[in-house]
């Protein structure tokens, strides 16, 4: 009897997730249709200066974080997460057809910082409305839930760049970005269909709420580190695979998408070891690998050794990004729009490290960013040890 009702459910956790798959599929293609290939937009489609990209590339997640900061507090003390959704895509559908028909770089910009940073807010959103809902269905699966839905990001990654490669063969930027609008618009319709949650009860006051505190702040500064590293080399990726090793934009599109799909199997393992082992432990060995695949970066001469490498970047990134949103939500679990944002802003953070730094790469040698990656990499997984949980010993 009680396996059966465990067994009923875990199928009702399950099935519960189909409406936000509907939700994070899109998402997710929306971001890979786009994000890796910003830097090329701005340099060949705009004529962006070394320095007007890296300042495009520091400002604009600089907004999108206060606007998904500000959207995740929100969430927490208001039911209207399910509005947020909505809200955040109907503003990510506009700014992509602005971004289709606008070639003005100021304009662009002012885009960037108002419809496209609110739309910065759906995969933190998402992903704390996965963890809130199968919290009321099935506790003991929530983060493993969370980590497949990771998962289906990973997958809309997949195809994401490969279809962005082609669009843009076929259809220049303008397609690309009438695609991402038609895909924020199923993200609207999706989100206005699912009920509101509504609000978590207050949680107790813990003692232990200073060290929880001291690994938040190392562990943020830790990810917004190791993931400005993934940033860097993911940004750098096209540019580096077409103007140093001669590849062809398809190239690097499918590079990517073998990355994602690389990720898809990795993920799941992780998630469900993340279940029974130390969350922060796995972090960390994914960022050691991350120091693995930016020297083989590093030391790339073909188009090849970049594919072959896509496993290290697969593994690393599947730890770091992966486990590293269930971590956050373990460590805030009664503020589950907080820690997810959190998380998110981490990403976001980086991106703003990694442009600046991308605008350097440009006059020194696209090379040169998987060396600046390796230096990220390293002091992230130093702050991420000096933030490990420390060991209470009885006399």
């Amino acid at each position: 009897m009680t396996t059966a009702a465990g067994a009923t459910r875990s199928s009702l956790s399950l099935r519960s997730l189909l409406p936000l798959a509907a939700i994070c599929v899109p998402i997710g293609v929306s971001n890979a249709l786009t994000w890796p290939f910003l830097a090329l937009f701005l340099s060949d489609e705009v004529h962006a200066s070394s320095a007007a990209l890296g300042a495009f590339m520091l400002v604009s997640p600089l907004a999108g974080l206060a606007a998904s900061s500000w959207l995740g507090r929100l969430s927490d003390v208001r039911a209207m997460r399910r509005n947020i959704l909505v809200a955040g895509a109907l503003a990510g559908a506009t700014g992509s057809v602005l971004f289709a028909i606008v070639r003005d770089y100021w304009v662009l910009l002012a885009v960037s910082v108002t419809l496209v940073a609110i739309s910065s807010c759906l995969l933190a959103q998402m992903f704390a409305y996965t963890r809130q809902s199968l919290e009321r269905t099935n506790p003991a699966k929530a983060s493993f839930g969370v980590s497949i839905m990771r998962t289906l990001l990973s997958l809309a990654w997949v195809g994401g760049p490969p279809l962005a490669a082609l669009l843009l063969d076929r259809t220049g930027f303008e397609g690309l970005y009438f695609g991402a609008a038609a895909l924020f618009l199923v993200v609207a319709l999706m989100s206005a269909r699912m009920p509101e949650l509504g609000l978590r009860p207050p949680a107790e006051k813990d003692e232990s709420v200073g060290a929880v505190r001291r690994q938040i702040v190392f562990a943020a500064i830790g990810l917004v580190l190791l993931q400005g590293g993934s940033a860097l080399g993911v940004n750098a990726m096209p540019l580096f695979v077409t103007n140093v090793l001669q590849g062809t934009t398809g190239d690097a599109g499918l590079i990517l998408g073998l990355c994602a799909a690389l990720e898809i199997p990795i993920i799941l393992w992780f998630g469900h070891l993340a279940t029974r082992s130390d969350q922060h432990l796995i972090v960390l060995i994914g960022g050691s690998v991350a120091l693995g695949y930016h020297t083989v970066m590093l030391l790339s001469g073909a188009v090849w050794h970049v594919a072959a490498g896509q496993v290290l970047s697969a593994v690393a990134i599947a730890a770091v990004m992966g486990v590293g949103l269930t971590y956050f939500q373990s460590l805030a679990p009664e503020r589950p729009g907080f820690a997810t944002t959190l998380y998110s802003n981490t990403l976001t953070v980086g991106v703003m490290l990694a442009g600046p730094l991308l605008g350097l790469a440009r006059e020194l040698g696209y090379r040169t960013a998987y060396s600046m990656s390796l230096g990220l990499v390293v002091l992230g997984l130093l702050s991420l040890f000096l933030g490990r949980p420390r060991r209470v010993t009885s006399a």
